[in-house]
């Protein structure tokens, strides 16, 4: 039987016994192709095969037959005809007898795809469009999509010459994996297209084409994706993004890994990183479109990509941390499951190494080679650093309170001190200047974490494993670190957004018009000033008499006793600042420090604007009156101490300081009489400050007051030290010391009366502090004492001893005992 005489419908004498199903096919076929599909025969063949769906795998097979005889021919018409005649069968037909008739519809799609000519594999890729929006009532246990994942992903690569055949390929290839993902990833039995096979396919083709547009910027608003419009549909880049987006939505928990791998293989291997546009955009859509407990999924991806490049380029590290940066501020709002301290940790990591790096540069420059190249190396290794930094300060920052105060530990905790015990990051190699950068570098990141922290409870903010650390650093002899504490400490401290208002030191003349925001101290922050006061007045006062601290650092100082007046301060706490502020100037005044005198008066300049704040938010005209004329007379006879004058620049400095000149001075009794009637115990004005003894400054290798006490002081401190520690140097000079005893009567008295003054001026806090130490030392002393010393006394009855784990008892004749001397006569 000769099929090819179709358009007959007969065949010889045998025509009439050809089946009925081959007769209707052949009948839609009409002899000129451009009269195109018989639309009453196709009813016809319609009807025949709802009636009768048995025959459906038949009638495709059939068709089939006749496709792949009119492609080889290149019957394009008929080709045509026949995929038409497939599509209005396939959506006609809801049997279970069309599982057969798929398998000839998807064998008629593979043919037409395989086909060089650039219409037929548009025409199969409509078609299988068509079929992957049917929903099937039954799954398919053994249909498999693999040829035609790598079909369309090849499509998505065309080459073709012609422009507008090649974006009708990529549009056709783009359009058929969307397809092939519709129909696979909510069917349970195609899971495998999640495999790394297929991924490895579908991933790079949509961003190939993502890659192409010209507007990088489109950066994934979560619902409507960039290039979507009037002709959105064939753009090849806007219908790839789409693809995309829905393929990362319908991703599930376990897929998440296999979805974001090729992603990252993608943008090594096309070299994205620098620059990173498209990279920073394609995770934006990434962390818009997934689900959002599966957050952590990409950042745990991008953490260890990033590791595996610890020895790319700067520039490449760099793209790869302002990828994070992006990954993390949109997981930050949502749910960033168990990796957040891991993306700390992994950040501290890759900061310490770009350090490493950046010495090693910096020393290889200073050896005379490569000058240039490691000029730049140098400078692109800032560009890792401060990506870290900003990342880490941009996480911390979004993250919840509750968080973010685990956060601030985390990072403190990796803060190097000197000497401090290493719990921090490991600086033992990188010497001074590698430390002091990863200390900047990190107290930055801290002041980006606790922007907008707003703690309930200042105990709670400023635990001491955060507080202890940070006021060492406060200590050190550098005026950027303690810039840096401070504004941490600002951070934290004010939570009601005043700082703003008290910008730039000055003698301000109306507190009040500056509408300061403030509530009633609570207990809990009564009790945190009672317990740590001591340690933040301290700190101030160290602060100040730095040699090398600049305008900024007056400025910085000045807001922090602001600050703590506003939101700190009670009557008793009122009082303490007073005092701090009259220390401060008899600091300056003696200049037992030997300070600059840009030093000297910057502190006087300090204490005039503090007191004028301060006499203003009491609301004491007595105070405030004596203030006023101070300011005043300072204006006319002694304007280098004011703030206003002596933080200009190219200011006129005096020689000296009358100190004689009592009127441009504060004067502790005008205060106290001031301040005298109920609310203030003006009588503790009347005590000098002393700061508060600690052993901070062995940790911070500076000079202070601390290192003239005697060996007592380490004694208390550390509870029982090292032998090593106890050791002193023999030379001729200290047992030239030792034989000279002139003098030491004299020494003894002024120890004596040193003492003697302590305990009359010092406040009850610092006393009982410095008691309970000593206490504490003589318990730990007598304890060990007692053990070493004390036995149970020996018995005529036996000594109960255990050998070999049975109990054995030594009898002690009386003859043999010993008796203390006094039990004897």
């Amino acid at each position: 039987m000769d099929s090819e005489s179709n358009e007959s419908g007969v065949c010889g004498c045998c025509g009439p016994l050809r089946p009925r199903y081959k007769r209707l096919v052949d009948n839609i076929f009409p002899e000129d192709p451009k009269d195109g599909l018989s639309k009453s025969d196709m009813e016809k063949l319609t009807f025949y095969a709802v009636s009768a769906p048995e025959k459906l795998d038949r009638i495709g097979a059939y068709l089939a037959e006749r496709l792949s005889r009119d492609v080889v021919r290149h019957r394009y018409g008929y080709v045509v005809i026949a995929m038409e005649a497939l599509d209005q069968l396939l959506m006609a037909c809801h049997s279970q007898s069309i599982k057969p008739f798929v398998e000839s519809f998807l064998h008629m799609v593979a043919k037409l795809l395989e086909s060089r000519e650039p219409d037929l594999q548009v025409l199969g890729t409509n078609s299988f469009v068509k079929f992957a929006n049917i929903e099937e009532d039954t799954p398919s246990y053994h249909r498999r999509y693999d040829f035609f994942v790598s079909q369309f992903s090849a499509m998505c690569h065309s080459t073709h010459e012609d422009p507008e055949t090649r974006t009708r390929i990529r549009v056709a290839g783009i359009k058929g994996l969307q397809g092939v993902v519709r129909k696979t990833v909510n069917d349970e039995l195609q899971a495998i297209i999640w495999e790394p096979q297929h991924m490895d396919k579908l991933i790079p083709s949509m961003l190939f084409n993502m890659q192409d547009s010209d507007d990088l910027d489109r950066a994934a608003h979560p619902s409507t994706p960039s290039g979507a419009g009037q002709d959105g549909e064939e753009n090849p880049a806007a219908l790839a993004e789409s693809c995309f987006r829905e393929l990362l939505g319908r991703a599930a928990y376990g897929n998440m890994n296999n979805a974001v791998r090729p992603i990252l293989v993608h943008l090594d291997n096309h070299h994205l990183w620098d620059p990173n546009e498209f990279a920073v955009s394609c995770f934006r859509i990434i962390m818009y479109s997934i689900q959002a407990q599966h957050s952590h999924h990409v950042i745990q991806q991008v953490l260890n990509h990033l590791d595996t490049h610890n020895k790319n380029t700067p520039r490449v590290r760099a793209g790869i941390v302002q990828v994070l940066l992006e990954t993390v501020a949109i997981a930050a709002k949502g749910s960033v499951g168990p990796t957040v301290l891991e993306v700390f940790n992994t950040l501290l990591k890759h900061l310490r190494m770009s350090v490493d790096f950046e010495l090693g540069e910096s020393s290889r420059r200073n050896s005379g080679t490569s000058v240039s190249s490691g000029r730049g190396k140098e400078s692109e290794e800032r560009i890792v650093q401060n990506a870290i930094i900003q990342t880490i300060g941009f996480f911390g920052g979004n993250l919840p309170d509750y968080q973010r105060a685990e956060v601030m530990m985390f990072i403190m905790g990796k803060v190097p001190v000197f000497e401090a015990p290493c719990s921090t990051l490991d600086t033992g190699k990188i010497g001074h200047q590698g430390t002091k950068r990863i200390q900047t570098m990190l107290l930055s990141s801290l002041i980006m974490v606790t922007s907008g922290f707003k703690a309930k409870s200042m105990a709670a903010a400023l635990p001491p494993p955060f507080l202890d650390p940070l006021f060492s650093i406060s200590l050190m002899e550098d005026s950027e670190l303690r810039q840096l504490v401070l504004e941490i400490l600002h951070n934290i401290i004010d939570r009601h957004d005043n700082r703003a208002k008290l910008r730039g030191i000055r003698i301000i003349p109306n507190v009040a018009a500056l509408k300061i925001k403030r509530e009633k101290i609570s207990k809990q922050d009564v009790a945190f000033m009672k317990k740590h006061g001591q340690q933040l007045y301290r700190h101030i006062y160290l602060g100040c008499k730095e040699e090398d601290n600049v305008h900024k650092n007056f400025e910085l100082l000045f807001t922090t006793l602001a600050i703590l007046t506003i939101e700190l301060a009670n009557e008793e706490v009122v009082i303490d600042l007073i005092r701090l502020s009259i220390a401060l100037q008899d600091m300056a005044l003696s200049n037992d420090e030997n300070m600059p005198m840009f030093i000297r008066c910057g502190i006087l300049a300090l204490v005039a604007a503090y007191l004028n704040f301060l006499s203003q938010m009491i609301a004491n005209p007595p105070f405030c009156q004596h203030v006023s004329k101070v300011i005043e007379l300072r204006n006319m006879d002694a304007p280098y101490l004011l703030p206003e004058h002596i933080f200009r620049d190219k200011c006129p400095l005096p020689e000296s300081l009358d100190k004689e000149d009592k009127q441009l001075y504060f004067q502790t009794a005008d205060m106290a009489e001031c301040l005298a009637g109920p609310g203030y115990n003006a009588e503790k004005l009347s005590i000098p400050y002393v700061p508060q003894v600690t052993d901070e400054d062995r940790l911070t290798r500076r000079k202070s007051f601390v290192d003239t006490i005697s060996l007592q002081v380490d004694i208390v401190s550390n509870n029982l030290p090292d032998k090593s520690q106890l050791a002193e140097e023999i030379t001729f000079e200290t047992l030239k010391k030792a034989i000279d005893t002139t003098g030491l009567e004299e020494q003894e008295r002024e120890k004596r009366r040193q003492v003697m003054e302590k305990f009359q001026k010092a406040p009850f806090e610092e006393l009982a502090a410095h008691c309970e130490s000593k206490a504490n030392m003589l318990h730990d002393r007598l304890a060990q004492i007692f053990e070493l010393t004390i036995r149970p006394p020996p018995s005529p009855s036996g000594v109960v001893s255990m050998s070999a784990g049975h109990t054995q008892h030594q009898s002690v004749p009386v003859y043999e005992m010993k008796f203390p001397d006094l039990c004897v006569y």
